[in-house]
């Protein structure tokens, strides 16, 4: 999905007007950032919105910050996509999915640890959740991406 289509959908909830009298802004100009904007055509009739500019901050600095503050403001945060070596990624399906189970058994396990002692999670017991879930999305990911690549087509149950 494209900026503007986004920014059209978000602004589509509230009401364009709604939305440009919070932002103390002209209902035009919201306008304008829900169509597409081309420098190259003239023809074009929208404006660069704060999405496009959002991410060539992040294009310029090379840092996700600002994004990680964005999510906060939303109550979430940011996950990056982890980078993947394409040629050291196994495509055998059992195995992927035995080292995804495996994963979240990690993270099973290290939830228990951590509670069993005294009942409570203590900041360090924390991290350690945190670690553990970061790899099983890490691990989950690669699975996915080798699933959209087509890694596991024609694959025969049992064929390792």
């Amino acid at each position: 999905m494209r900026s503007y289509e986004v920014l059209r959908e978000a602004a589509d909830k509230s009401g364009v007007k709604a939305l440009a009298a919070a932002l103390r802004l002209s209902p035009a100009l919201v306008y304008k950032w829900c169509q597409q904007s081309d420098p190259d055509d003239p023809d074009a009739s929208g404006a660069r919105n704060p999405l496009d500019r959002l991410r060539d901050i992040v294009n310029a600095t090379g840092s996700t910050k600002v994004v990680n503050w964005l999510c906060h403001e939303a109550g979430g945060f940011f996950v990056p996509n982890p980078d993947i070596d394409q040629h050291a990624l196994d495509t055998e399906l059992l195995v992927n999915t035995q080292r995804l189970v495996e994963e979240f058994s990690n993270l099973l396990s290290t939830v228990t640890r951590s509670i069993e002692d005294d009942g409570e999670i203590d900041p360090g017991e924390a991290d350690r959740i945190r670690l553990a879930w970061e790899n099983l999305k890490n691990t989950a990911e690669a699975f996915s991406v080798a699933c959209e690549r087509g890694d596991y087509r024609g694959a025969e149950p049992g064929s390792e």
